[in-house]
């Protein structure tokens, strides 16, 4: 990932999409040649010198200290995960060659598995890059088309971009494309030195116009709560609330559960699907591979 062009492009789109009233600053009114605010009106709200913000604009973030950087976030007023991913690019741009780098783990382990298998709601696990790692039952049949399309490991984002089918799962395509674009952005910074993410952004840029188009957009976006309205091709349309925990001993792996509003049609359709996936389990003849609620794992990239 080049530092230099992520913080340069992070911090033009957040003063761009800034107002001097929204900072406190007059308007005198006329034709202003720049969207949002002018560089010297930042600097001025950030308490810096305009050489100075001019040189963090550039992508030059070498050497700054903490208390800069929470002086350029409050100016820009960001919210927590921009924050949060201003602090990662800086901290990446930093680095030496002795600094730890934080290493994501594609493994779930055996105890996980068994903490999934018997959650009576779809409950899975995925890595920052969108992969489907592990899931009980009902989480690999809500996914189902996942495991069937012609896009290797089951991943999300690739799901979504590359497979005609993902624009019919997710109802409300652009919004949830323009989620998962926006994590990734956030997971990048984070984990600049994870090969198997950028090659999936490097994939997806160049085979996907939709995906460069949001990419473009500089948004960042860590999932935590939710709703996710899907349509199954099996059971119609599910809403379905979620809730995503990370696992603290497993970098880089959260833990994500479903639930439905009791006696609701989203509900009766989760049991239907149970019921189909059941059924389909027991006329399966046996080949050998593993059983569905088992993990899917690799090593990393």
């Amino acid at each position: 990932m080049d530092t230099t062009a992520e913080v340069r492009d992070f911090l033009r789109t957040r003063r761009a999409r800034l107002t001097p009233q929204q900072v406190g600053l007059p308007d005198f009114g006329g034709v202003r040649r720049v969207a949002g605010l002018r560089r010297e009106e930042l600097a001025l709200v950030a308490g810096m010198s305009v050489d100075y913000y001019v040189r963090l604009e550039r992508g030059n973030l070498s050497g700054v200290s903490d208390a800069v950087l929470e002086s350029l976030a409050r100016a820009l007023q960001l919210d927590d995960t921009e924050r949060a991913h201003l602090f990662d690019l800086a901290r990446t741009q930093n680095a030496s060659a002795t600094t730890p780098r934080r290493t994501p783990t594609n493994r779930v382990r055996p105890n996980v598995q068994r903490m999934l298998d018997p959650v009576a709601a779809p409950a899975w696990v995925r890595n920052g890059r969108s992969d489907f790692l592990a899931g009980n039952a009902m989480a690999r049949a809500v996914y189902s088309p996942l495991f069937t399309a012609p896009t290797g490991l089951p991943n999300t984002a690739r799901f979504a971009f590359l497979d005609p089918a993902g624009r019919d799962f997710w109802r409300d395509w652009e919004t949830v494309t323009a989620d998962m674009v926006a994590v990734l952005r956030a997971e990048a910074a984070r984990t600049p030195y994870d090969r198997g993410l950028t090659d999936l952004i490097g994939e997806l840029s160049t085979r996907s116009d939709d995906f460069r188009r949001k990419w473009a957009v500089h948004e960042v976006l860590r999932h935590r709560t939710g709703v996710k309205r899907l349509h199954h091709p099996d059971v119609g349309d599910l809403d379905l609330t979620y809730e995503a925990m990370e696992l603290v001993t497993d970098t880089g792996l959260t833990f994500v559960v479903y639930g439905a509003e009791p006696g609701s049609p989203t509900a009766e359709r989760l049991q239907l699907l149970a019921n189909l996936s059941a059924s389909t389990t027991a006329t399966e003849p046996a080949t050998g591979t593993a059983p569905t609620g088992t993990s899917s794992t690799r090593e990393d990239a």
